[in-house]
């Protein structure tokens, strides 16, 4: 017995004293190329997030914030590229409210393309003089914080950003809007899902929608990915924020961690891309309660104690 425990409190001295024993310069929270990802007291947990930075804004992404603020240390590896196509016909139709019901808009890019329309084609001043005030009129519908803080700066009013997913929010839309009402405008990106107009048109909701951009994968991916497993080693959780990431990064991901796949706790920002996870042979460790920042590193952090 006393062996045991004299064995024990060697052991955690051992721990201690070499992070007493590292220099001062370099980062306390990322363990050796090659190591076995052992975390010895007093360490933080790596956390790569695979998505784009936040657009615009001062200040560090809000993950990496929310992170920091639980004790790990996160990265962000963008995995997506985009081109917006149809802006002229986009820009058309937002100058037409009067044929249309109202907007929805589902992620960040299709509201990106809205703001170039205005921006490139020198229309910001008619914009704000009389027809953001029109379209206010009717219903704005949007999925997420970031999308409705988005919409909120071209002037528009949201709805539905605690919705949380286009499922919720198409039902939200159905519980308002009438089947004789004009047609809802949806600017779109390539590969949409298809729940939020399948489920409208089902109900009798009239739905009109545009692709504005196109969804590709980032170029630099593989590339940054590997240099950042070479330098970080294989990382203590992986946060996934889209279907679309999960069918680009996993083969590489799976590639580079090897054997250590297993001990990687991944994460989904919802359950869309749970999902998607799952069906690809993952183990989900949490998926979001909502696709905040907040709900998404308190998930994390429960998962890694």
């Amino acid at each position: 017995m006393f062996g045991t425990k004299m064995a024990s409190q060697l052991s955690s001295i051992a721990c201690l004293t070499s992070l007493w024993n590292k220099p001062l310069l370099g980062n306390y929270d990322e363990p050796a190329q090659g190591s076995t990802g052992a975390f010895c007291l007093g360490q933080k947990m790596h956390v790569l997030l695979l998505k784009e930075p936040r657009e615009g804004g001062p200040g560090p992404d809000p993950y990496i914030k929310e992170l920091a603020s639980h004790g790990h240390k996160a990265t962000l590896i963008p995995v997506l590229s985009f081109e917006f196509v149809s802006l002229n016909i986009l820009s058309d139709k937002l100058f037409q409210p009067d044929k249309h019901g109202g907007l929805i808009f589902t992620s960040p890019r299709a509201v990106e393309a809205v703001k170039m329309c205005l921006e490139e084609h020198d229309r910001m001043s008619e914009w704000t003089s009389s027809v953001r005030d029109k379209w206010n009129a009717k219903s704005i519908y949007v999925v997420g914080k970031a999308t409705a803080a988005l919409v909120e700066n071209l002037g528009l009013i949201p709805l539905g950003e605690d919705t949380g997913t286009a499922d919720v929010l198409s039902r939200l839309i159905v519980e308002r809007e009438d089947t004789s009402s004009l047609p809802l405008f949806f600017p779109c990106g390539s590969i949409k899902r298809e729940v939020l107009p399948t489920f409208l048109r089902k109900n009798g909701v009239p739905l009109e929608t545009l692709m504005v951009y196109q969804t590709a994968q980032h170029p630099d991916l593989e590339k940054n990915l590997k240099n950042h497993f070479t330098e970080q080693g294989v990382p203590a959780s992986i946060a996934f924020f889209s279907p679309s990431g999960v069918k680009f990064c996993l083969e590489t991901v799976r590639r580079l961690s090897g054997e250590r796949l297993n001990q990687i706790k991944f994460a989904a920002i919802g359950p869309t891309t749970a999902d998607a996870m799952i069906e690809a042979g993952l183990t989900v460790s949490c998926s979001a309660e909502k696709p905040t920042a907040e709900h998404l590193a308190r998930g994390i952090a429960k998962a890694l104690q």
